[in-house]
């Protein structure tokens, strides 16, 4: 197991709308090592959102087991999960999701916020995260004052700075133009050449294509697993 970062088995998810039920995903199982790119591939619908969601803690299957770091995380508490989720998780979403009354530092800052941290400590961590994805020089700037390309990079920011064991990026280049999605790539494949592990949904094969190993879904099934050839 501690040559696996995340390993899942027989999961399931169900949901019961007015006695319908819709299976989201069906005995899906998979791996990822520590330090690989993983791209979760498919179509509309396949279930990438709802397995993401799973992955980063902000759901739980209806069955089966989810190992995150060698523990059991398949059904913590709320509190249980916020908590792994601050410590062990940097999401990277497709609108960004900055909140707009705080600036691009404060953005960043944020989640270091619930951990207790000094402010020194905090202060190191903000600077190496912006310096890494090249927005030191807007740390005061307002996300309004910033084009999608530079919002998307304080984003990526804002998830590596607390060391998360792994990043989850939810189709991070769908509101970007090809050239600002270009370099939203490039800039994790950097953090992966760094030794960061991520886990990449997307529906583009241009940019699953970015991956070590892409996992493809199909009606909530690991229908297809590629490794990409070097």
């Amino acid at each position: 197991m501690s040559e696996t970062l995340i390993k899942m088995q027989g999961i399931k998810k169900v949901f019961l709308t007015e006695e319908v039920e819709t299976h989201a995903l069906s005995d899906v199982e998979f791996d990822i090592r520590p330090a690989e790119f993983v791209s979760i591939a498919g179509p509309s619908g396949s279930g990438k959102t709802t397995l993401l969601s799973i992955l980063g803690l902000l759901d739980t299957p209806t069955e089966g087991t989810y190992w995150l770091n060698g523990n059991d995380v398949s059904n913590l508490t709320a509190s249980e999960r916020a908590r792994v989720r601050n410590r062990e998780i940097g999401f990277i979403f497709q609108s960004f999701n900055l909140i707009g009354d705080l600036n691009v530092y404060e953005n960043v800052e944020l989640p270091l916020t619930y951990r207790g941290m000094s402010s020194s400590e905090r202060r190191e961590r903000v600077n190496a995260a912006l310096d890494r994805v090249g927005m030191t020089h807007r740390a005061k700037h307002m996300p309004s004052q910033l084009s999608g390309g530079q919002q998307q990079r304080v984003a990526v920011a804002r998830a590596v700075c607390g060391d998360p064991s792994i990043l989850l990026a939810d189709e991070p280049t769908g509101n970007l133009d090809s050239g600002n999605a270009a370099a939203v790539m490039d800039l994790m494949g950097e953090l992966h050449d760094g030794g960061a592990t991520i886990c990449m949904v997307t529906h583009d094969p241009r940019w699953a294509e970015h991956a070590e190993r892409t996992i493809h879904l199909f009606d909530g099934q690991v229908v297809d697993e590629k490794v990409a050839v070097v």
